[in-house]
């Protein structure tokens, strides 16, 4: 008796969690002004909401039912795929030019990648004998 009270509260206040996260989503999401801003609000207020809500059904599942953990998997697929979904919504602007201009990356061939400025393989030469 006492384990099905503390069940529906638990339930409760996930639900309305889940309810307080995704109205913020929906609210971000219109009243945001560009692409680039409107992608904050569904992939994170957004996703806690709905993770809220399957949170919900498996304390529900496991208060008055035999327990299900088909919630968990479309909780990890959620959190997997949301990020990398507004990452290439993210590119898709960028390389549309849909947004405003990103800062232009310095003009040598160590920015992102794996070339080794000169000065710091010396350092590390100089490291590894002082080592020795």
């Amino acid at each position: 008796m006492i384990l099905e009270t503390v069940g529906i509260f638990a339930i409760a206040l996930s639900l309305l969690i889940g309810i307080i996260f995704t109205l913020v989503a929906a609210i971000g999401l219109l009243k945001l002004n560009d692409s680039m801003t409107r992608l904050h609000a569904p992939t994170k207020a957004g996703t806690v909401g709905v993770g809220a809500f399957l949170m919900a059904s498996i304390i529900n599942s496991y208060t008055f039912q035999d327990g299900s953990l088909h919630e968990l998997l479309i909780m990890a697929f959620l959190f997997v795929t949301a990020p990398v979904s507004a990452n290439f919504i993210a590119k898709v602007n960028i390389h549309r030019r849909a947004c405003d201009a990103l800062p232009e990356p310095p003009q040598d061939d160590t920015w992102s990648t794996l070339n080794v400025p000169e000065a710091d393989l010396e350092i590390e030469e100089m490291t590894s004998e002082q080592s020795s």
